[in-house]
């Protein structure tokens, strides 16, 4: 036992220094850093999926406002140029896939328009088929996922995030989009809009906004970004932010016009030009930089993580049932 005692001593020595004395000394520069770079080459060799879902009744701009967030035609009209524009009896989901290179970031978007929700008479159940489609997609995600021999990289088609567009009434939110948002809420990233925001006074805007979040509220309808997935405190000051705006106000625009001698997206009226990139004039630029720019990765994170992952424990259950 005493023979011990010197080796203990020595063993405690390095342990009492400080800590940057002793990195300095025995470490130096290790280079751990350069992980993010590997990271970020390998991500813009491979690029990188994004799907987003539409949803609203026809005329509200759904295709305007994807053309106007990524600023190019990736949007697909329901009919040809030339042919008359029906609407369909039914919900009819059409998608759409381009790949977008910015800065040399690839990115394959997929764009899922749903024209015929709430254009008919009687609008029970219309969005059955947007909720077998969105169970589809994590169906064939966790198919590929089980095999022996799995893909080294699994293709994506989950929806990532579902804009839906409130129509510019001035009231409250209809038993229709109450009745979505709470069931669609629960299997993916919601975000309400309220399409065509210059139909309204700004008076007006703020007053339906807090009816709309009063009803959220009331009917207990969690919207993206959920309170319950804030990781940290500075996610929470930000995400707290964000839903203090919620639902965004928004106007799109797919034509340029001349302000103050620049070039700016907007909707020319009688008494001036709607700016779509103004926030004095909409929400649209709190729209994109939620969807593309700072929440993106979250956006996909909290489908994998949360929605398909509560998709996967059901479906596993039901398949070990006997």
């Amino acid at each position: 036992g005493s023979s011990l005692e010197p080796q203990e001593r020595s063993m405690e020595v390095p342990m009492e220094l400080p800590p940057e004395a002793g990195a300095q000394e025995l470490l130096g520069y290790v280079g751990i850093d350069a992980v993010l770079e590997q990271m970020k080459v390998k991500t813009m060799k491979t690029g990188f999926e994004f799907n987003i879902m539409v949803v609203g009744q026809s005329g509200l701009g759904k295709s305007t406002m994807v053309n106007t967030l990524f600023k190019s035609k990736v949007s697909r009209k329901a009919s040809q140029p030339g042919q008359e524009e029906r609407i369909p009896k039914t919900v009819q989901l059409q998608s759409v896939t381009h790949v977008i290179e910015e800065k040399g970031v690839k990115m394959k978007l997929t764009v899922t328009d749903t024209p015929g929700f709430g254009d008919q008479i009687n609008n029970d159940n219309c969005w059955e088929p947007i909720i077998t489609y969105i169970n589809e997609q994590y169906e064939r995600y966790l198919r590929e996922e089980i095999l022996i021999t799995r893909k080294r990289k699994i293709p994506d088609t989950r929806v990532h995030g579902c804009v839906y567009f409130i129509p510019p009434t001035g009231h409250w939110l209809r038993p229709l989009d109450l009745e979505f948002m709470r069931r669609l809420s629960k299997i993916v990233n919601v975000v309400p809009v309220i399409a065509k925001a210059d139909t309204l006074t700004l008076e007006e805007r703020e007053e339906f906004k807090q009816r709309i979040q009063q009803d959220l509220k009331a009917h207990a309808i969690s919207v993206y970004p959920q309170e319950d997935f804030d990781e940290d405190s500075d996610d929470r000051l930000l995400n707290d932010r964000i839903r203090e705006k919620i639902p965004f106000a928004v106007v799109g625009a797919d034509q340029e016009h001349q302000v103050n001698g620049k070039r700016v997206l907007g909707r020319k009226t009688k008494w001036g030009i709607v700016e779509v990139e103004n926030p004095a004039h909409c929400e649209f630029p709190m729209l994109r930089d939620l969807l593309i720019r700072s929440h993106l990765q979250d956006l996909k994170d909290i489908t994998h993580n949360v929605h398909y992952e509560s998709y996967r424990v059901r479906r596993l259950n039901e398949s070990n049932r006997p």
